[in-house]
């Protein structure tokens, strides 16, 4: 078992979180001694720099970009995709790595070893799931929760094993307040973060409203990174019309860029809210793992997917989607220093066992099994 075929269909370098969670992977599954091959249709993406520079990682892995039809509809490019890969020339003996479940059917069929890697129970088409992974040789879920909705529908070959961060990324670097200077953060100021999409169910308007609230408050400014053009020109409309020159918006920035950001922080916020099964049950954020690196105090909703990785010992847990919650933490996490001091220590401590490379330690040793 020496040969890894990660089979994704997504855009490489793409800004969302996946593409970071894939080619992370397959980096640590190469440094654990695995000839790995990264296969990814031949998709445009307006990111024209190489990925390896673009998420910061090893070269010890390839990229092939099939030659597929890249269609505007999704499901059609999918399509065109999944009947190449009936033909794809893929080493007898790799294993068949994958998030997609067609395509984890489809390699299983074809009689290779098959891993797929689940990040939710899907809400509709729940039939259809449960037959097309019967074969399946193994599957890993990126939370207990995940698992749990797998074991219940009666599959036993699972594996519960969440994302990670990259360490390295984290190590001590340039002074806080030169960092400030360089990024144009203000220097004077206490920044209360978020990184991520600006999706509704990650609880950014939870923060806006957090924002409007302690707008009077002049030694607070709320910097938001992240976030497509799209919902960044309606978060930017909303700042303009209430008037929150205490809240920037910064757009998407490279991931090696990430931990210099969070350094000029002095609060971090994971506002999640429940309002699905996936954000109460299933996620396990990587911005989770980031956060408990960068060394700084973590605000965050207090969900069972959260609860995870996160408790009362290395961070500051408040009740989901409530705002006086979220100022009462922030305050908490700016003005207690002691407390501060505690859970950004166990954090990092507890961070040390979520890295990339011991992740794929722990996905390994279950397909060894």
């Amino acid at each position: 078992m020496k040969d890894i075929t990660y089979i994704a269909n997504i855009r490489i370098p793409t800004e969302k979180a996946h593409g970071i969670q894939i080619v992370k992977s397959c980096e640590a599954f190469a440094e654990a001694g695995f000839v790995v091959e990264l296969l990814v249709p031949g998709r445009e993406t307006l990111i024209k720099e190489n990925p390896f520079d673009f998420y910061s990682v090893r070269r010890n892995f390839t990229i092939r970009k099939l030659n597929s039809f890249d269609a505007l509809n999704f499901r059609i490019q999918s399509l065109f995709f999944f009947l190449k890969l009936i033909f794809a020339k893929i080493p007898k003996d790799s294993i068949v790595y994958t998030r997609s479940v067609e395509i984890a059917w489809l390699m299983s069929v074809r009689g290779y070893k098959t891993v797929y890697e689940s990040h939710l129970w899907p809400e509709n088409k729940r039939c259809l799931h449960q037959y097309l992974l019967r074969r399946v040789d193994y599957i890993v879920c990126n939370s207990k929760g995940t698992e749990t909705e797998y074991r219940e529908r009666g599959f036993r070959n699972t594996h519960s094993v969440p994302n990670g961060v990259d360490l390295d990324m984290f190590r001590a670097g340039e002074n806080t307040k030169e960092l400030r200077r360089r990024l144009n953060l203000p220097e004077d100021q206490i920044i209360i973060m978020y990184t991520g999409h600006l999706y509704s169910w990650k609880g950014v308007d939870v923060v806006v409203e957090a924002a409007k609230e302690t707008k009077g408050d002049s030694r607070y400014k709320f910097v938001f990174v992240g976030g497509t053009d799209k919902d960044l020109v309606r978060y930017r409309k909303i700042k303009e019309y209430e008037h929150l020159d205490n809240a920037m918006f910064l757009g998407q920035k490279e991931q090696r860029e990430i931990p210099k950001y969070l350094a000029c922080a002095d609060v971090l916020l994971l506002p999640n809210v429940p309002i699905s099964v996936e954000s109460e049950l299933y996620t396990s954020p990587i911005k989770v793992f980031e956060y408990m690196a960068s060394g700084r105090p973590i605000v965050a909703s207090d969900m069972s997917s959260i609860r995870e990785v996160l408790n009362e010992n290395n961070a500051i847990l408040v009740k989901p989607a409530d705002v006086t919650g979220i100022i009462r933490g922030i305050h908490q996490a700016s003005e207690d220093q002691v407390h501060t001091k505690e859970i950004t220590k166990e954090a990092l401590k507890n961070v040390q066992n979520y890295t990339w490379e011991k992740r794929a330690e722990k996905i390994l040793q279950f397909l060894n099994k």
